[in-house]
């Protein structure tokens, strides 16, 4: 299987239309999203180009690729309008003898981890910034940073996940990081 990562549209329908290029130009088997798609809370000033409703119409139309967990900015009444499941807290994938743990990091973290085994991958977005490193438990934390907001002068961009490796990408599709697994 070959999965097309990525984290924190927040409403924003060019971000959400680079993200779904992609995703068509990489030919994954299935599109990850790790929540927080419409909104982006109250912290944070709203550009021109918001348009949750925008977002909605162009994630319903890959409705059958999509595989999504909840973020923290993201509600039972977004459930209403997307016609994917974007509740569950967590999903959990089998990548050969690795177990991936999907979450959208505002519970469970490097910092709080779920029960993982030595050489599973936890990936979880939240944070805007990319990130691949081994954590002290031989757990692989991987995050693909936020194609909206990126943080830390980190890529807009995502991650294709494979049996072999994890490759971050720009939205261009340009490789900027690899890590061989």
């Amino acid at each position: 299987m070959k999965y097309f990562i990525a984290s924190d549209i927040h409403g924003y329908p060019d971000s959400c239309e680079k993200i779904l290029s992609a995703y068509d130009r990489e030919q994954a088997d299935r599109l990850v999203l790790l929540g927080d798609l419409l909104y982006f809370g109250p912290r944070n000033p709203l550009g021109d180009t918001y348009d949750p409703k925008g977002v909605i119409a162009l994630l319903n139309a890959r409705k059958d690729s999509i595989l999504c967990v909840r973020g923290n900015c993201d509600s039972d009444v977004d459930q209403m309008v997307l016609e994917f499941p974007i509740l569950a807290d967590y999903a959990v994938l089998s990548l050969g003898k690795r177990l991936v743990y999907l979450t959208h990091g505002h519970v469970f973290h490097p910092a709080h981890l779920p029960p993982l085994k030595k050489g599973d991958i936890l990936i979880t977005g939240h944070t805007h910034v990319v990130a691949c490193e081994e954590l002290p438990e031989g757990i692989l934390y991987l995050n693909p940073g936020s194609p909206t907001y990126p943080k830390q002068n980190t890529h807009r961009g995502y991650i294709i996940l494979t049996e072999e490796a994890a490759t971050f990408k720009d939205l261009n599709g340009n490789t900027f990081m690899e890590k061989r697994l």
